[in-house]
């Protein structure tokens, strides 16, 4: 209850920030602070959240990588990035990520650039109403929301730990994931059954590939600490959001709910907000296996926290990813 008087009030947590802190406010002080260029790759940042994520990255002088399902939306982004900051670097690839080989093609090619590579952020996400299967013949929610992130993590994370090692600044992964993962009942977190589900239903499969996205970041945490990478990754909660997703979530409650919701949402600036500040804010330096929710360390359900069930759910997906990719 006190953190919902906090939410709807705004009151600012430890950080500093709250519910209705922006991008902007969380990263206004952070171009003093910066002494190398930093490069971030954002996915879903063709719109809401993530083409707010990219805005701001760019605006406080980071390269910005967006890849991206609809070129076309991409190049309307990176036009008016450029129309508020003409010296920011967008680069654009094509990707869709619910397709294990697109997201191969990708890394290879972001690769052969030759950049550095000092923040990841696994923002995209989709919810699916109806039961659709991905190429690979996953179901689409999980395929895109968290396998295909997965993947990209799992390619990309070399790259970043020889740029930390090399330029001496930590590098981020934010997974963007949701505390709808607090719905997730251990019997219905199945790797098999979130594949091909025998009984669909889309505010479950998206749970579940959010609570996924939590274990993910719990567990290559575990594998970086192991390492002393010098490399963080954690999962942000972003608030209810005015995006295309509550749009679409709209079928599961009335109009009349919808309508009273709406009133409490979060702006796109105040969503990305946690994004932004865990990949740039100073306070985050260090700080690596965490859930944040308007800006502030939070917790989250139990089964997110399990470190057996985040290393099972690792394990799992590698070798469902090595067998499509041989």
């Amino acid at each position: 209850m006190k953190e919902t008087l906090r939410y709807l009030a705004g009151i600012a947590g430890p950080s500093g920030y709250g519910s209705r802190s922006t991008a902007e406010q969380v990263t206004e002080d952070f171009s003093s602070l910066l002494s190398t260029p930093l490069t971030a790759i954002i996915t879903g940042a063709t719109s809401g959240i993530g083409a707010e994520t990219a805005r701001v990255l760019a605006k406080r002088g980071v390269r910005v990588v967006m890849p991206a399902r609809d070129l076309r939306r991409a190049v309307e982004v990176k036009e008016a990035i450029l129309k508020e900051s003409p010296e920011a670097e967008i680069i654009l690839f094509e990707i869709d990520l619910s397709s294990l080989a697109s997201v191969q093609r990708f890394c290879q090619e972001f690769l052969a650039l030759g950049l550095p590579l000092n923040i990841l952020i696994n923002n995209a996400g989709i919810y699916s109403k109806n039961l659709e299967f991905s190429e690979d013949k996953i179901e689409m929610t999980f395929a895109t929301n968290y396998l295909g992130h997965f993947l990209l993590t799992e390619m990309l994370l070399e790259k970043m730990i020889e740029t930390a090692d090399q330029t001496g600044v930590q590098g981020r992964i934010i997974n963007l994931s949701s505390v709808i993962h607090t719905w997730v009942k251990a019997d219905d977190f199945c790797f098999a059954r979130m594949l091909n589900p025998n009984n669909y239903n889309g505010t479950r499969a998206y749970a579940q590939s959010k609570l996924a996205n939590i274990l993910h970041a719990k567990e290559i945490n575990r594998q970086l600490q192991a390492r002393k990478a010098r490399v963080s990754i954690n999962a942000v909660h972003p608030g209810i959001v005015k995006t295309g997703i509550i749009r679409a979530h709209k079928g599961f409650i009335t109009d009349s709910l919808f309508f009273i919701a709406s009133k409490l949402l979060k702006s796109t600036s105040q969503g990305a907000s946690t994004t932004c500040y865990a990949a740039l804010s100073p306070q985050t330096e260090g700080v690596s296996g965490k859930y944040f929710s308007d800006c502030n360390e939070t917790n989250t359900s139990p089964l997110a926290n399990d470190e057996s069930e985040a290393q099972r759910l690792c394990k799992q997906t590698r070798a469902l990813v090595h067998r499509r990719l041989r």
